[in-house]
């Protein structure tokens, strides 16, 4: 084995980095200034039916929990309102916050005038709830959403949802969903029926162990047999949640994540789309996941992610891999610079579109510390100097870290990673890498 390697971790001089093409083409969105409408939409919806079902059932998933104490449901809201790009989304998560719903209206689900692009959160009590349950076809139903209230107006009466604050739980769940879904991909398509039929293998109860999904005989079936090519699904119950939907659906989707972390259930409606992720078991919330931990490795100067955040507020939704393509940019860049907004709940994912959409947050990129322990300890490690390079002999680096009373073993081979922590042990890299992998790359790469 050689001498021990000792890197100095410098911070403030990895943020000087910079590229000069990449900067020329950022340069372009200096000037964007985001404009501060009080009202983002207000409109006929086309189909007020399907929209309120779809609502009702993301009212239902938020009102789930499959692991919190009833003290602990009191603490989350719902749901998040996003306009923008002809498009309305209405986002949010089960109080365990291990499901994740949203209610797409498209293009033409809605006659009516996008005013500005911009996102509010409220919370929807039993008048909107009762409001949306009373919904006729055909009945002709007015939406209007602003910066601080979302609004249902109908022939005889009005229900006004106001603003309320956002839970530090979603954004850091809305991190991990996002990265998740820009890992999937569609593997079935099925049809109201086939939909229906499938769901009635569902077992009852709450099954404790793994389902999996697979095509028996041509048909589709829920097993607790794993096969080849099945999908993996832990707590099949939750998919309960949408089954009053498949009733009305056109085609029902499945998109898992390719290591099976979570799968998505998408829901077609004409003009209405509804997606449901599962997070792999009931006891893992998305907002634990640490899905976004890899691409905030290297450090980004500040005002390049500002500048990105202009460029998608002015976009409103683009595709990161056509963008770096088409403007000469660095992919990997953009990626870390993507999963920074990510990680501060300014962008979601769209499946069918292959983009990411932009959602007006506030923009404060102090919150990836508070949102992503592991990478404040991580950072603690290095300003400490508790992390110090044994070897390094081509794509093997084996590194040492200081823990409590105790000293980690970091091993970097290739694509494989250990550490000798008990987190790595427990979850082998599942629910994101560990604070001591985490801290040995950033001083790698920085």
């Amino acid at each position: 084995m050689s001498d021990t390697i000792t890197y100095q971790y410098n911070k403030s001089s990895a943020l000087k980095k910079s590229d000069s093409s990449d900067e020329l083409f950022l340069a372009k969105y200096s000037e964007v200034q985001k404009k501060n409408a009080q009202c983002f939409f207000w409109g006929r919806l086309t189909d007020p039916y399907t929209t309120a079902r779809c609502l009702l059932t993301l009212s239902n998933v938020v009102q789930s929990s499959f692991n919190l104490s009833p003290f602990q449901l009191a603490l989350l809201k719902d749901p998040i309102v996003t306009a923008g790009n002809e498009k309305i989304r209405f986002e949010a998560f089960s109080h365990c916050a291990g499901v994740y719903a949203r209610v797409d209206i498209l293009g033409d689900g809605h006659d009516g005038e996008f005013l500005e692009s911009g996102t509010t959160n409220v919370d929807f009590n039993q008048p909107m709830l009762s409001a949306l349950s009373s919904i006729r076809k055909n009945e002709n139903v007015l939406l209007s959403i602003g910066q601080k209230e979302v609004g249902l107006h109908r022939e005889n009466e009005k229900v006004i949802e106001r603003k309320v604050p956002l839970p530090v739980k979603w954004i850091k769940g809305l991190t991990s969903v996002q990265m998740y879904l820009s890992e999937s991909e569609k593997v079935h398509s099925f049809n109201r029926l086939q939909a229906l039929q499938l769901f009635k293998t569902i077992p009852t109860g709450k099954p404790k162990t793994d389902y999996y999904l697979l095509i028996r005989g041509g048909k589709p079936m829920f097993s607790p047999v794993k096969s080849n090519d099945a999908i993996t699904i832990g707590g099949i119950h939750r998919l309960k949640l949408i089954e009053p939907l498949l009733a009305i659906a056109d085609e029902l989707r499945v998109f898992p994540h390719t290591t099976m972390q979570a799968t998505t259930w998408q829901v077609y409606i004409g003009a209405i789309r509804f997606t449901l992720s599962l997070s792999r078991d009931t006891w893992r919330g998305f907002s634990g996941e640490g899905a976004a931990l890899e691409s905030l490795i290297e450090d980004i100067p500040a005002h390049w992610v500002e500048l990105v955040d202009n460029y998608s507020y002015a976009n409103q939704e683009f595709n990161a891999t056509l963008l770096a393509v088409n403007e000469g940019l660095d992919l990997q860049k953009i990626e870390n610079i993507t999963g920074r907004l990510s990680a501060i709940g300014l962008l979601g994912y769209d499946l069918d579109e292959n983009n990411f959409f932009y959602r007006r947050l506030p923009f404060k990129l102090s919150r990836i510390m508070s949102l992503n322990p592991r990478l404040k300890d991580a950072e603690k490690l290095l300003f400490e100097g508790k992390v110090k390079i044994i070897s390094r002999q081509d794509d093997k680096i084996e590194a040492q870290v200081e823990g409590s009373g105790v000293k980690h073993i970091v091993i970097l081979n290739g694509d494989k990673e250990q550490c000798t922590c008990t987190w790595f042990s427990k979850n082998q890299g599942e629910r994101g890498i560990c604070k001591h992998i985490l801290a040995v790359k950033k001083l790698i790469v920085n």
